[in-house]
């Protein structure tokens, strides 16, 4: 047993999601966008962020690079570094849902093992896996921070899609075309998805 958390107790609020999903009007959930750098993530999920609030629910955007400024911000882009980013925002992730909060993450986390450790963790029934589904020309295209030029050029190791790779997801819960469909059209798949599990009510 790790020494370090054997007087280490997991302490229980007095108040039960149910209760704090009634006073939301909307139960709690994470929905977990991934893709390529520039498919479209932070975009999509930013507009979800705001189409939700302006009907007065609780939700929040947890960025990849906001995160690394801060919770993250120990950590590189090797393998390893991935998957412990992964794995905190994941934990993450489950605290803000618990709250009643619906989450809204944007990573690559390109490995497929990512994404089921934190499907597991957080629960099949209110982890949404979001594919935003955009063609690796049509991402370096959009770049507007020039990583992808940085990256073939050898300036920046392990990028995804170029040095590193990204595995897609094989059965996600929505594949979004971001790359023809508009923003808001992208923004009403994903509202409608929340709709038909019953996260949000229409």
């Amino acid at each position: 047993m790790n020494l370090s958390k054997k007087n280490i107790f997991w302490q229980q609020s007095s108040i039960k999601l149910e209760n704090r999903q009634i006073k939301n009007g909307h139960a709690g959930a994470v929905l977990w966008f991934t893709g390529l750098s520039s498919s479209g993530k932070s975009t999509l999920a930013h507009n979800v962020e705001k189409h939700l609030f302006d009907l007065g629910m609780q939700v929040y955007v947890l960025d990849g690079d906001n995160v690394r400024h801060g919770l993250c911000g120990d950590l590189g882009f090797s393998v390893e570094d991935r998957i412990e980013n992964i794995r905190r925002i994941s934990e993450v992730s489950k605290l803000f849902m618990n709250a009643g909060f619906i989450v809204l993450t944007a990573f690559i986390a390109p490995y497929q093992i990512q994404r089921k450790r934190a499907k597991k963790l957080i629960g099949t029934t209110n982890f949404l896996e979001i594919y935003c589904q955009c063609p690796l020309e049509v991402c370096e295209e959009r770049d507007v921070k020039g990583l992808y030029k940085q990256a073939r050029n050898g300036k920046i190791k392990d990028f995804t899609g170029i040095s590193s790779c990204y595995e897609e997801p094989l059965s996600p819960d929505l594949a979004v075309n971001t790359a023809q469909l508009s923003l808001e059209e992208s923004t009403n798949k994903v509202i409608n998805l929340l709709q038909n599990r019953g996260i949000i009510h229409g």
